[in-house]
């Protein structure tokens, strides 16, 4: 059973290894270092992370963040990730990375969506992430649209703004459901890359009553990072 979930962006530079000793947006950071705290607070017997990448599927729990189309200095000689494993994509990486901050060295599993993933497919692996244990906790790692202003990644689109804000008040209500009817082609058009993990969480909170904190809301390179934790109380 679902019991909490956290929603964080995957922006590369919540990796200190990319920003230095002065961080760039360092609000963003630690909304998602106190979610991801919140998160392992709650006494999960698995960690489901989520996050969009290039292939679907499961990859290797030992896996770590891999920083080599980023800062091909940083990654290692092989290739791999933390004790032999696989280097992660992006977003899976930065969940990970988050967990291990946080202080989480229990059970998890790391999933990976693609962006043109549909929303009942996204809903069945929801529904089954959240069944496999009795306490679950779902990590999950989206991006909201990146066409918010002119300087933004895909240039301003006049529809971004209320997209966002239709999954921010989703969220802050807990109105879960509501995100499974987000449009894939809308989604597609803004950039927002995490329309179809925002649909694994609705799926596996399917039925639950929902508390939410928010913890960040801000475009502040033009693309939509939202931050906030949800607590799901027993029946």
């Amino acid at each position: 059973m679902l019991i909490a979930a956290a929603l964080c962006p995957s922006p590369p530079l919540l990796a200190r290894e990319l920003t230095g000793a002065d961080p760039v947006v360092p609000e963003l950071r630690q909304a998602c270092l106190e979610a991801a705290a919140a998160l392992v607070a709650a006494g999960p017997d698995v960690v489901a992370v989520v996050g969009v990448a290039g292939e679907p599927g499961e990859r290797d729990a030992r896996g770590r963040l891999d920083l080599a189309a980023f800062a091909p200095a940083l990654c290692s000689s092989d290739g791999e990730g933390s004790a032999g494993a696989a280097a992660l994509p992006v977003s899976l990486g930065l969940g990970a990375m988050l967990l291990d901050q946080a202080g989480y060295r229990g059970d998890r599993v790391l999933h990976a969506v693609t962006e043109d993933s549909e929303a009942g497919a996204c809903a069945a692996l929801g529904a089954r992430l959240s069944g496999s244990r009795s306490r679950v906790a779902l990590l999950v790692m989206a991006d909201g649209s990146a066409r918010r202003t002119l300087r933004a990644p895909g240039y301003l689109d006049e529809r971004s703004a209320p997209f966002d804000a239709g999954v921010t008040l989703a969220i802050a209500a807990g109105d879960l459901g509501d995100l499974l009817a987000l449009d894939a082609g809308l989604a597609r058009d803004l950039m927002a890359t995490g329309r179809p993990v925002l649909q694994v969480l609705a799926g596996a909170a399917a039925g639950l009553r929902c508390v939410s904190e928010m913890r960040y809301g801000d475009d502040p390179f033009g693309v939509w990072y939202l931050v906030a934790s949800l607590g799901f109380p027993p029946p």
